[in-house]
């Protein structure tokens, strides 16, 4: 999956981050726990050097329970990282990521110079709503579409910790096709720039395969469709998504699929697992150098015939 949005303000705000980064003591990054995978931002492992690290799982109530433990016990045996599990509904569970800050910059623990703490993640990750607990008013916009942070703001907690907030920024180049597909179906992406047709048949694909018998019990099925293709033609005709002469307008259908998915109403899904992320990695890897050893013999021709 191709995707073609990289509004301009997020290539601003990834040239803010390397600015400010040095003056930064640990760094938080707000996961999606349905995909902690897809929604982690490459920059943050490319440039953040030894510095600490808090990987947020948040929406937690959407995801699968049993696999974002799994995903936790992942994190927390990484070089200077430590995992939160937190969803809005629980703040309680938010207000212990300023105790982790503390944690992993025991320098400036009790001390007179507050920590600074850069906090981060894709766009429509829910990042705005978790500053707004932790600040304990409403200091960042929020809004159920991604990229509603424009710009940065310093943010003082009052309790040692003050927080940098950045815009939700995503990477120009997504070379995961899973990814860019799971990014879609979780709502990072601007709906103007999918293809609803083209997520819903992934989604459907991983969800007959990983949750099937959610489907079932949402679309009320007694034998469920085999395919994502029958799938889609059998809810769009439950729902009444039909064309003159009884064709399934699958255009309807796939926005159905999709909006109850991120709303969560097919039940806690979890779309990916860190076994599938070192494998997808491999895969991305591999493209990558076959596309480098290309390039070079381009260029090793064009050098030739220069001559």
């Amino acid at each position: 999956m191709q995707i073609q949005w990289y509004p301009g303000h997020m290539y601003k705000a990834n040239k803010e981050f390397k600015k400010i980064l040095p003056q930064i003591d640990v760094i938080i990054e707000i996961l999606d726990a349905r995909i902690p995978y897809s929604s982690e931002n490459p920059m943050v492992a490319e440039l953040r050097g030894d510095k600490p690290c808090i990987k947020v799982l948040n929406k937690s109530d959407l995801a699968d329970v049993a696999l974002t433990e799994i995903w936790k016990k992942y994190w927390d045996k990484q070089l200077a990282i430590k995992s939160l599990v937190v969803n809005r509904d629980e703040p309680q569970k938010i207000e212990g990521l300023v105790a982790l800050c503390k944690k992993l910059v025991p320098k400036k623990r009790g001390g007179d110079i507050a920590i600074n703490a850069m906090i981060m993640g894709i766009p429509n990750v829910g990042k705005s709503t978790l500053i707004n607990s932790l600040a304990g008013r409403g200091i960042a916009k929020t809004g159920n579409e991604p990229a509603v942070t424009k710009r940065q703001q310093r943010i003082d907690l009052k309790n040692g910790v003050i927080l940098l907030d950045t815009p939700g920024v995503l990477w120009p180049n997504i070379e995961n096709p899973h990814s860019g597909y799971r990014l879609a179906a979780t709502g990072a992406i601007k709906d103007t720039a999918i293809d609803y047709d083209d997520v819903a048949f992934y989604l459907a694909e991983v969800l007959l395969e990983k949750y099937p018998q959610r489907l079932a019990e949402r679309y009320q099925f007694v034998d469920l469709p085999q395919t994502e293709y029958e799938l889609l033609q059998s809810i769009g005709a439950k729902r009444g998504c039909l064309r003159a002469g009884g064709e399934v307008h699958l255009e309807k259908v796939s926005k159905i699929l999709v909006t109850e998915y991120r709303a969560g109403m097919l039940g806690a899904m979890t779309l990916e697992t860190p076994e599938m992320m070192e494998h997808e990695k491999y895969t991305v890897s591999v493209v990558r150098a076959e596309k480098a050893a290309k390039k070079e013999a381009r260029l090793k021709r064009r050098g030739k015939k220069s001559r």
